[in-house]
């Protein structure tokens, strides 16, 4: 006993020493310690008189030939290097009785060896290894260099902690030191491994080592519980689908809510989710007709034709009156209606030398507003004419004045001045002849012609 606390020193020392970087960092150290039994007998040792002649011969005769102090006789460290091999350093106590046969007085016994182990399974809970390595031995104050092989399973309870179960054979190179074999059986303590965010899941293997997380998801988290990690979550606030990104989409319509313009209502992508019951391609929500397709320059209402022309009227110059589609929507003036305006302006009566209209000519007037009124975006010309009685020029005057005196009439009852033009001809345009009192007749007169 009085060597253990040079074992305890030897090993603090080796957990101090950190020059091998652990390709492996989880749980890179283990530390054991436990009982260990020295037998002298199986080893075929010639140098030996009391060891079997045979090796392994009653190896497991523990009565006779183990030489075991019933306290903690060994302690050793290791640490793991990579690719399943450790290195490490064991010291170990003991007191020999037994030299193989025969019966001795108690000699003290104690070891330091480094090993090298290799374990063959990775993450299991039965943990098989082979173990060699070297070290020096002392009985009493006699020593020798000895080198070592043997196996060994561990058996692990928890991630950290388990049960080693040992046996090696150490051969001395020195004859006064037998070849003996070692039997250990102690508590594994493995450590250094860092979880930072105390996830369970080591740093090493974390991907996500800030900040706690699923083994799943290699330590990331999944905040919404949706089975999504965080890092591929578009909404990792908001449990959604797979198919969503992570995201929900409460109306079913395949558009994630976030981008849902209508998250509660079942809608098209191509109007951000939001429905289209007519589909004009107007959504509902902003459509004044939602079940009458029409465009989304009239707020998804169609156009209306309000004289049924089959001219709409956002393109019918006449929106009131049918006309036809040639005429943008407006009627057009044929030569029924050019001569009836005409047969009905011709009997426009005049004072006598002067431009102001007879009252009695008040009823042609009015059916020639009705016909004007007829041909909206029509446009016409109001012609004077006289006879050849007088000068030409007091005729051109007087032309002038009553063709702008029907132009004022008509424009005064609600006829455009855009629509109306006057013009006097004189005596120049004669449609019967001077020389008599009936042809001076007709040759005074109004006439309201289309412009063309």
């Amino acid at each position: 006993m009085k060597h253990l606390s040079k074992l305890l020193v030897v090993a603090l020392v080796f957990l101090g020493v950190n020059n091998i970087q652990a390709q492996d960092e989880n749980n890179p150290w283990q530390v054991s310690f436990g009982v260990n039994a020295i037998d002298l007998y199986p080893t075929n040792d010639e140098n030996n008189p009391f060891s079997s002649t045979t090796l392994f011969d009653e190896y497991f005769n523990v009565s006779d030939h183990w030489n075991i102090l019933p306290s903690v006789s060994y302690v050793s460290v290791s640490k793991y290097v990579g690719d399943g091999f450790s290195v490490g350093v064991r010291g170990s106590l003991n007191r020999i009785e037994n030299n193989g046969d025969q019966a001795v007085d108690d000699l003290s016994l104690y070891a330091v060896d480094g090993t090298i182990k290799y374990n063959f399974l990775k993450n299991t809970t039965i943990d098989p290894f082979a173990e060699i390595g070297g070290g020096y031995t002392w009985v009493d104050e006699i020593g020798a260099g000895t080198v070592n092989g043997g196996i060994g399973v561990n058996v692990w309870f928890s991630e950290n902690v388990g049960l080693t179960l040992q046996t090696q054979y150490k051969h001395a190179f020195e004859d006064y030191l037998a070849k003996h074999f070692q039997h250990l059986a102690g508590i594994n303590i493995k450590f250094g491994g860092t979880d930072t965010d105390g996830d369970g899941i080591y740093d090493k293997d974390d991907a996500c080592p800030e900040v706690a997380g699923l083994e799943a998801f290699n330590g990331c988290p999944d905040a919404d519980g949706d089975g999504i990690e965080d890092s591929k979550d578009s909404c990792p606030n908001e449990a959604g689908s797979k198919e969503m990104n992570g995201c929900p989409d409460a109306d079913g319509d395949g558009i994630a809510d976030k981008d849902d313009a209508c998250p509660n209502e079942a809608g098209v992508a191509a109007l951000a989710g939001c429905p289209d019951a007519d589909g004009d391609g107007v959504a509902d929500k902003d459509d004044q007709c939602p079940n009458e397709a029409g465009p989304a320059e009239n707020n998804g209402c169609p156009w209306p034709d309000s004289d049924g022309d089959s001219v709409l009227d956002k393109d019918d110059q006449c929106p009131q009156v049918a006309g036809t589609v040639a005429n943008n929507g407006c009627p057009e003036v044929t030569e029924e209606v050019q001569k009836q305006l005409n047969d009905y302006a011709r009997t426009i009566l005049f004072d006598t030398g002067r431009s102001s209209i007879k009252a009695e000519s008040t009823t042609v007037m009015v059916d020639i507003i009705q016909i004007l009124n007829e041909y909206p975006n029509a446009k016409f010309t109001v012609e004077g004419h006289t006879d050849s009685v007088g000068s030409a020029k007091l005729n051109q005057s007087l032309s002038e004045k009553r063709a702008n005196a029907v132009r004022d009439f008509l424009i005064d009852k609600g006829i455009g001045a855009d629509r109306l033009t006057a013009i006097g001809y004189g005596e120049d345009k004669p449609i019967a002849t001077n020389n008599t009192r009936a042809g001076r007749t007709q040759n005074r007169r109004v006439e309201i012609n289309l412009i063309k």
